[in-house]
């Protein structure tokens, strides 16, 4: 009775007692619907598990392509937790978006514009709009009649659409049907705002599934049929001017969708490949950037190089080769590296002159993206004799050999598989051993990259076809080299059939 009694923090164990106590009365409910839904004989758990396997490996297959290697978890969800940790325009914001929630007239424009003036690509103003709910209610005024709610909304949700967990965020509250709609609609402010909405929260599997089931890459081809071909850009009106950017934003969205090889399918029966060589015409550099990117995604795959070579869009790649631009000189780069896989386009990339601006680009190091790019394309193509001939004119042997030391491995790869080719040519071999590209290379026999390894041993191998390059001082490095990437090879392959 003389007790003192004293605070205590139990109640936290209270409320996660609660909390587990109704994700347990959750779990029992759902258990007992499967077993009351449940019809027909029973199924093994191996058959099941075996049914559901194949299931998510086609449904894999289908959706997406070699080429997309983003991640597809859920990132950590960076709530801040800690009121002392937000910023004053945390709670600016969340006033605003509590107005917007009203739902008068005027204080949902001035609410919009309001919220528009804040820096919207810090986290902290993006957290701030969705904490407060305020997600769903741009959503939801983008299925509203009124114009300005439309273009308000849209221009909040592009900026902060860039945040991945924003962006999944708008796939769940089922944003992108109706910015698909939007894209119907006859004011071309709007479509460029739903489409580069689009660009930017495509970035994974489920919101590009989500497109395209709902026809948004037909609407978005359909849009690519509104600039004319122009030499001068001079020419355009602001009609024009309106109309180039209403295709920059759909390309932006069909880039991002392309990572999809069930998407590039429907680009292909769209008829996406002409409207987009028909682009290439134009000298707008903001435009062609992402128009060749779609361009090049879709190389990856045969019939779409088939296509691209049959558009003659191979010349308009080397021409923008010569840009000032580096974004729009990489994406050509990658864009020649996934089409020279057949004679026939890299024997016209150096009828149009696609190899000196390529082997020029190669003493730019500093863009480690474009180098890899270049590297790519001067690989792929130096496996015609003629234009490895051509390579050894430009002094691009040289510069090759300079960068087989202190080079991301993706350069590394592509630079020497780009010797490998060359080397088959006896000037070129001994162009690289007088240049001193023995040692680097069988240094690099030592690596675990299994592409660069199997570069390295036919670098290696076409060079030791030369009785100089197999000296008495260089026999101990080569087999020190050799042996040690037979060993890498050879545990690779363990691994892989372990995995297997």
């Amino acid at each position: 009775m003389t007790k003192r009694l004293e605070p205590t923090l139990n109640w936290k164990a209270t409320v996660d007692f609660k909390k587990h106590k109704s994700l347990l009365r959750d779990t029992q409910e759902k258990k007992h619907r499967g077993r009351l839904e449940r019809s027909g004989p029973p199924v093994s758990p191996g058959r099941a598990q075996l049914v559901r396997k194949s299931a998510e490996k086609i449904e894999e297959i289908l959706s997406d392509s070699s080429s997309e290697n983003e991640e597809d978890e859920e990132p950590p969800d960076r709530r801040q937790e800690a009121n002392a940790d937000l910023s004053s325009e945390y709670w600016q914001i969340q006033k605003l978006v509590k107005h917007l929630k009203e739902g008068k007239e005027i204080a949902t424009v001035i609410a919009l514009r309001s919220i528009k003036d804040f820096n919207l690509a810090q986290e902290t103003c993006q957290l701030a709009i969705r904490d407060v709910g305020g997600l769903k209610v741009l959503i939801n005024l983008l299925d509203t009649d009124e114009f300005r709610y439309k273009i308000g909304s849209l221009e909040i949700l592009k900026e902060i659409s860039h945040n991945p967990q924003i962006r999944r965020n708008i796939v769940d509250l089922g944003g992108l049907p109706i910015m698909v709609n939007i894209l119907d609609s006859p004011r071309k402010r709007l479509k460029c705002l739903a489409a580069e909405t689009i660009a930017n929260v495509a970035k994974f599997r489920r919101a590009r599934r989500a497109v395209r089931h709902h026809g948004g890459i037909t609407k978005l081809v359909a849009l690519l049929d509104c600039v004319q071909s122009s030499a001068e850009p001079a020419q355009s009106s602001l009609y024009n001017a309106r109309d180039v950017e209403v295709a920059r934003c759909v390309a932006l969205a069909l880039w991002s969708c392309s990572k999809s090889y069930a998407n590039k399918e429907a680009i292909h029966k769209a008829g996406g490949i002409p409207l987009l060589a028909h682009l290439l015409k134009t000298s707008h550099e903001n435009m062609l950037i992402p128009v060749v990117g779609t361009l090049q995604e879709c190389a990856s795959e045969e019939k779409y190089r088939a296509a691209i070579k049959a558009e003659r869009i191979i010349e308009n790649l080397v021409k923008n080769l010569n840009s000032e631009n580096e974004q729009l000189q990489e994406q050509c780069a990658m864009a020649i590296y996934q089409c020279a896989e057949d004679k026939e386009t890299r024997d016209l990339v150096r009828l149009h002159g696609g190899l000196k601006p390529l082997a020029r680009l190669l003493n730019n190091t500093d863009n480690k993206e474009r180098l890899a790019a270049v590297t790519g394309a001067i690989w792929k193509c130096s496996i015609s004799k003629e234009n490895a001939t051509k390579f050894r004119e430009y002094k691009a042997i040289e510069t090759l050999v300079g960068l087989l030391t202190d080079q991301p491995e993706e350069v590394l790869v592509n630079v020497v598989g780009a010797l490998g080719e060359c080397c088959q040519e006896y000037e070129n071999r001994v162009l690289v051993r007088k240049c001193g590209g023995l040692q680097p290379l069988v240094n690099l026999l030592v690596g675990i990259n299994q592409t660069l390894l199997v570069n390295v041993t036919k670098a290696v191998g076409a060079c030791a076809v030369e009785p100089e390059s197999m000296m008495y001082q260089c026999c101990t490095c080569f087999t020190k080299g050799i042996k040690s990437s037979f060993i890498s090879l050879l545990w690779n392959d363990l691994l892989i059939n372990e995995t297997t």
